[in-house]
């Protein structure tokens, strides 16, 4: 049976359970979890529409009320008794006790004035007026710290959230702090202090009613908390959130969802106008979404009725499918772990059931007999890695006896017989690789050297033979014995009738990552016919011919041809063989024009090399 028709029968109890999945469940799923969501995002967006109104209008009303608290403040500054109390206080014949008694006059007159819980008020030294001190009820060495000193060297009024050990109240308090300064000059007179409690900010920063768990916040940019509407449980800490501080951070009014105490939670935060606050609410999700709980209750239940049905069919697919499945399975086991001597019982069905009984039988054999031809065909390669481990004694023999005879005539100053020998030893040399089939380009380009010199040698004449290999590919790894055949081709087809006149170019550069070789002579071309030879050997080389063949005819030039195509073509055999068909011989060639051929190699590391 075919691989085709396995492969199908293979997958049938996946395709059957999935279409069942995908007829009873999936759609199902995807319905309930669609009307879900949207069911969440619409809630979500009317919560947040609702919060952001809400929002805005507590905003407006936190500004009034903070505007009209600067209003105040500055109305007591304003009052002439008060800077009059003030002035005298700083003159050494002051009387403390009659500052004191109408400080606190005025004081008690101010609390109808100013919407707050309380309003203090401090001399710009307070070590000059101690009896006034001690009837403030301050903390001890409240002079030295940090929100005081700052006061008395800045013009700007600031904000502090007092928290209950760092003050005599026992509840944080949020406090305006303005250092003031006579009405007709500019030397600091004092510091006046506006606390706000929970019960003033309450007023601004209720949440609503109709959003079940919402909470609200005040916080600076930074995500430092001044007022929590939860029993100011996080006043005078970093919000819990750092997406949050992120957000508020980058934008002055939005409504997102995001994750606080690890519960995502709907957030909506404006910025105020009169400070540089950040008023948040947050409400968690889990609230908003409670009325479509009961919804997901019901899908629930069908979802399990759903379930019930499927597992009938689970149970179905598996006693007819899965289970003979699962014995072929376990055959495959044994099969793998080479038992071979065993069949499958005989199976009359006639579905794919049936087809994977009879064609697993039948696998089995023919699985055995190849075994039997891989066996024996590790026989044979292992006689043929012997017979090739023998016969590289015989160029090793030669390469020495070579050696030997340049030495002799040395010896006896045969010169060009010695240059000879040597040429022909080094061509040898390179030719082995040490047995390697990855050599260098500086190598190939000796070993086409010491081949051309023994080409002169022969013809006894020069042949002007000129290379030009950029430096980046001259140590590239290269395949070897790819060179010297393009040139032998070159010198006894190309310009071997005329040598004097002939000129063979071999140059060298890298594309991209493949470096290209170009071999360039003007000799008499390439016949029609060895073009047309290669052109059907690979598609891929492609040759121009622009003519009739050139040199010679009858027998000689079909020797002749045959000759040089198979020079070319193997060379062009072992491009693809080693690299793929990406990598082939161009050739371009006219009669009587010379002949053009590229020959393009990949890029290789080092390690890419193999023997």
């Amino acid at each position: 049976m075919s691989s085709y028709s396995l492969e199908q029968a293979a997958s049938l109890r996946n395709k059957v359970i999935a279409m069942f999945f995908m007829i009873i469940i999936v759609p199902f799923l995807l319905f309930a979890y669609y009307a879900h969501i949207k069911s969440v995002e619409g809630i979500s967006n009317a919560n947040a529409s609702f919060s952001m109104d809400y929002m805005l209008q507590s905003k407006k009303n936190l500004d009034r009320y903070l505007n009209q608290l600067n209003e105040q403040i500055n109305g007591i500054i304003g009052n002439p008794k008060f800077q009059q109390l003030m002035e005298q206080s700083m003159t050494p014949e002051s009387d403390e006790s009659a500052f004191i008694s109408g400080m606190t006059l005025l004081l008690d007159q101010s609390k109808s004035q100013v919407d707050a819980f309380r309003v203090r008020v401090f001399p710009i030294n307070p070590y000059d007026h101690p009896i006034y001190i001690n009837t403030l009820d301050e903390p001890k060495d409240f002079e030295t710290s940090s929100w005081f000193k700052a006061a008395q060297k800045t013009v700007t009024p600031m904000w502090h959230l007092f928290m209950p050990e760092e003050s005599t109240y026992f509840r944080p308090m949020l406090s305006k702090i303005k250092r003031f300064t006579g009405l007709n000059d500019q030397i600091p007179r004092g510091i006046v202090i506006t606390d706000l409690t929970e019960d003033q900010l309450k007023r601004y920063l209720l949440p609503s009613q109709r959003m079940k768990g919402q909470r609200m916040f005040l916080l600076t940019r930074s995500g430092y908390v001044l007022y929590d509407s939860a029993d100011n449980e996080q006043a005078g800490k970093l919000i819990r959130s750092a997406p949050l501080i992120e957000s508020i951070a980058g934008s002055t009014q939005k409504a997102e969802t995001l994750t606080i105490d690890g519960e995502k939670q709907l957030v909506t935060y404006v910025k105020l106008d009169a400070e540089p606050w950040m008023l948040v609410s947050t409400t968690p999700l889990e609230q908003l979404t409670h009325p479509i709980q009961e919804m997901d209750k019901v899908l629930v239940l069908f979802l399990i009725i759903y379930l019930i049905c499927c597992i009938g069919v689970v149970i179905y697919i598996t006693l007819y499918f899965t289970h003979p499945l699962h014995r072929l399975v376990r055959s495959m086991r044994k099969l793998e772990s080479g038992e071979f001597q065993f069949v499958l019982p005989p199976s009359v069905r006639r579905d794919e059931i049936g087809w994977l009984y009879r064609g697993f039988n039948n696998m089995t054999g023919k699985i055995q007999q190849l075994l039997d031809q891989t066996t024996q065909a590790e026989r044979t390669k292992k006689e043929l890695e012997f017979q090739v481990l023998s016969h590289q004694i015989n160029p090793h023999f030669l390469y020495n006896t070579l050696e030997s005879i340049r030495w002799k005539a040395e010896y006896h100053n045969m010169t060009d017989i010695s240059e000879m020998v040597s040429s022909l030893g080094n061509l040898l040399r390179l030719s082995l690789n040490q047995g390697k089939e990855i050599t260098t380009v500086s190598r190939e380009i000796e070993q086409v050297k010491a081949y051309v010199r023994i080409e002169q040698a022969r013809l006894g004449s020069q042949v002007r033979f000129l290379i030009s290999i950029d430096d980046e590919v001259l140590h590239a790894p290269f395949l070897r014995l790819l060179l010297q055949p393009l040139v032998e081709n070159a010198i006894h087809h190309g310009i071997r009738l005329n040598p004097e006149k002939g000129k063979i170019m071999l140059t060298g550069r890298r594309e991209g990552m493949d470096m290209v070789i170009e071999l360039n002579d003007n000799g008499q071309g390439i016949p029609e016919a060895v073009l047309r030879e290669l052109m059907l050997a690979d598609e891929k080389a492609v040759p121009v011919a622009g003519g009739g063949g050139s040199g010679g005819g009858g027998g000689g030039a079909a020797v002749i041809a045959k000759r040089r195509g198979v020079g070319l073509g193997n060379v062009n055999d072992r491009l693809k063989l080693y690299f793929g068909d990406a990598y082939t011989l161009q050739i371009e060639s006219r009669a009587g024009a010379g002949t053009r051929i590229v020959l393009r190699h990949p890029i290789m590391e080092p390690q890419e090399e193999r023997a």
